[in-house]
């Protein structure tokens, strides 16, 4: 089933993490008798022969030992933190610059185009996205440790050799990533093969150090002698530090390649378009994606989308699956249809001397049109018979179980991506682009329905500041499209604009939500949208909206307080609040949860503060419990026949809460 497919991937990722971590501390141990072993034959003449096992014990051993797993976890641990800066701080690492919002270039914007249809079809806010200018293979990755928190990295390779067909199925494979959990645990894996790596890199050092000094002996037979121990520890360190590596390298390719094959799949489901990725991974084989401008290449070749780096027993050792492989694996005979349409674009090519590329973007189809730069894709299915979020008038819904629909990116939500994104006028979409249109875009979010004189009262109470207060002239171009394309705009201007919001230090992120509050609070009332906006704010622009949620409940027993309000919202909304129907739709949505004949009654009054602490409390959740918590509140919302706009806000804001991305809902 496919909402198994995504709670299930979560949960798995979950699970990897805790095995690479035992895996690692298995490899600690290894790598701590492996020196120490060393160790014992370096000072043998001084503990007079003892077997090895007593010299372990003894206090030569007992130093040797400590010294190693001190120096293993010290690497690891100061790679975990400098990493903790999630994403961005993996982007910096490689030497990425961060693309702007509001780029000029024509590359740059067909990117940001893909992601930003593939963003709102999907219900995630639109990642950072960051290019490695002096890279020209063909090859991306995204990291970070929430899909809220995503950034994507993509070579310059990658932008100017694909056609946009291509860059949306690698684009596809990367969004893969984010929904399955796979950022948090390729990051992880980094810092955890640092430490391994730290042992080896000492051995290098001494090595060198060694030869240095010998070029600079003056013959004295003591010096010599002490050079040649440090000659032969250092190698004895660098063999005993690169084992373990290749070792760490063996379990990266192995849970790699698994994750690489469900990707590749992923993104032909979300695009429709075999011959996309396809021809990507084609062109990868053509002209190869190793990363030549960073020395991280060998720690980010896990979470790459093809090699980042030449090794040795490849066959071992690499990250992912041969890229013949992965093509057939797509489709089978697409490799040979590529490799076709290659001696037809160019005669005489092959995959091994073609240097100049097959299908280039003249030749298969026009990669930039002028509708790229703000919206509309070229190369694609335009069919935008269907409006997939609230409108102001309630239609028959999907009755398709709403956990399936996690993590998914469906027709009816792309063709709403493409036509919203087309709708939006070119001023109107550029402000989102810069802080202080995003920053606007929040106040017209909350003004919007108001008459001209309530707006001017509320905006009244902002502070007078250059970046935090109103700007009449931002909201005059932002107003008159909220009022005019409806509620279907909220939520997905809002995603556009998170790029930008994201590029606030933490003290402005405060104050914004702050100045937030302050409108909320006006008057004395706080709608569903508004707590929606608001939560949405404090989870993604918050001190630790980086910071992924851990796993504090294992069964529904621990959260039933919360699953009892929440639930008792939803039930009222669904029902118009008319008690007995509420009642019953409470207990049907509320029958999977209650156990021993316990009484969780339907409660009178739910407050904003309860409900933003009981979706706390149910996004500690293992991943595998919360399919029925999302099936119990979309039971709840779907109970009439049609979903309404407060109810799909309040459902928007139980799955953005949980971290679960909802693609946007036929309403």
């Amino acid at each position: 089933m496919a909402h198994r497919g995504f709670f299930q991937r979560q949960a798995s990722a979950r699970r990897n993490t805790s095995l690479l971590v035992f895996l690692f501390l298995a490899a600690v141990v290894l790598i701590t008798l492996a020196v120490c072993l060393v160790g014992y034959f370096v000072t043998r003449s001084e503990t007079s022969g003892q077997p090895f096992h007593y010299w372990l014990v003894s206090s030569h051993g007992l130093i040797t030992a400590s010294a190693v797993i001190f120096l293993i976890c010290m690497g690891s641990l100061i790679r975990w933190v400098d990493l903790a800066g999630g994403g961005s701080r993996v982007a910096k690492m490689v030497g990425a610059r961060p693309i702007d919002p509001d780029t000029r270039d024509s590359d740059e914007r067909i990117l940001r185009n893909i992601v930003e249809e593939m963003a709102i079809a999907s219900g995630v806010p639109v990642p950072e996205l960051y290019i490695m200018d002096n890279e020209t293979s063909i090859n991306a990755f995204v990291a970070g440790y929430t899909p809220g928190s995503a950034m994507m990295v993509v070579t310059h390779g990658s932008i100017t050799q694909l056609t946009r067909d291509e860059l949306q199925g690698v684009v596809g494979h990367e969004f893969s990533h984010i929904f399955n959990g796979d950022m948090r645990l390729n990051v992880r894996l980094i810092a955890l093969l640092s430490g391994i790596l730290m042992i080896g890199q000492i051995g290098g050092f001494l090595l060198r150090a060694s030869f240095y000094g010998n070029g600079r002996t003056t013959g004295r037979n003591r010096d010599g002698r002490a050079q040649a121990a440090m000659g032969i520890i250092g190698v004895a360190l660098f063999v005993i530090g690169y084992v373990g590596v290749f070792f760490g390298r063996l379990i990266q390719a192995a849970v790699s390649r698994q994750r690489e094959n469900l990707a590749d799949a992923s993104s032909v489901q979300f695009t429709r378009n075999p011959d996309g990725i396809g021809g990507a991974l084609f062109k990868i084989g053509l002209r190869g994606s190793y990363l030549d401008t960073t020395g991280h290449a060998s720690d980010m070749n896990h979470m790459c989308f093809g090699e980042a780096t030449r090794m040795k027993f490849a066959s071992l050792l690499a990250s992912h699956p041969p890229i013949e492989q992965r093509i057939n694996a797509i489709q089978p005979g697409l490799m040979a249809r590529l490799k076709s349409r290659l001696r037809d674009t160019e005669p005489g090519a092959d995959l091994r001397s073609a240097t100049s590329g097959y299908s280039p973007a003249g030749a298969s189809g026009i990669k930039t049109t002028a509708n790229d730069l703000y919206g509309s894709p070229s190369g694609r299915r335009t069919s935008l018979s269907g409006s997939a979020v609230a409108t102001s008038a309630a239609a028959p819904v999907n009755m398709q179980k709403l956990s399936e629909r996690v993590g998914t990116i469906s027709p009816e939500g792309e063709d709403f991506a493409i036509k919203l994104l087309q709708q939006l006028p070119a001023t109107f979409r550029g402000l989102l682009y810069t802080r202080a249109g995003a920053i606007q875009l929040c106040y017209a979010l909350l003004i919007s329905d108001l008459n001209p004189k309530e707006q001017t009262a509320r905006l009244g109470l902002l502070p007078d500041h250059a970046l935090f207060g109103p700007q009449n002239d931002l909201l005059a171009k932002l107003l008159p499209s909220l009022q005019k394309i409806g509620e279907a705009i909220r939520f997905p201007a809002l995603e556009l604009a998170m790029p930008a919001l994201r590029k606030l230090d933490p003290e402005e992120r405060a104050e914004l939500i702050r100045c937030v509050r302050v409108l909320v609070n006006a008057d004395n009332r706080v709608t569903l949208f508004e707590l929606a906006l608001t939560s949405f704010l404090s989870r993604h622009l918050g001190v630790d909206s980086a910071r992924a949620i851990p796993v504090r409940h294992r069964s529904y027993k621990t959260v039933m307080p919360a699953l009892q309000k929440l639930l008792s919202l939803l039930a009222r909304a669904g029902t118009g609040n008319t008690q007995t129907d509420a009642e019953a739709l409470y207990h049907e949505a509320m029958a999977g949860f209650a156990s021993n004949g316990t009484k969780h009654p339907l409660l009178p009054k739910v407050s904003m503060r309860e409900l933003q602490e009981a979706l706390k409390a149910l996004n500690g959740l293992s991943p595998l419990l919360k399919p029925a918590v999302i099936d119990a509140c979309g039971h709840c919302i779907t109970y009439d026949g049609v979903i309404e706009a407060r109810e799909y806000e309040l459902m928007r804001l139980v799955a953005d809460q949980m971290d679960c991305p909802m693609p946007p809902m036929v309403v």
